[in-house]
């Protein structure tokens, strides 16, 4: 499952913190750093590329 859906679930209330961790297989503490790097909502540079040129 794509991480940015998942996170986007967290931050709309859908699932909780620990579920998303569950979910991704990773620590609680390093879900919240994932959580609240803001570069972390922007699509990886070849994704916008592609969007612009295409």
């Amino acid at each position: 499952m794509d991480k940015r859906k998942v996170i986007t679930a967290y931050r709309r209330g859908f699932i909780t913190i620990h579920e998303c961790a569950q979910i991704l297989g990773i620590d609680s503490l390093k879900i919240l750093e994932m959580v609240n790097d803001p570069q972390k909502d922007e699509p990886p540079d070849s994704f916008r590329k592609q969007s612009i040129n295409g």
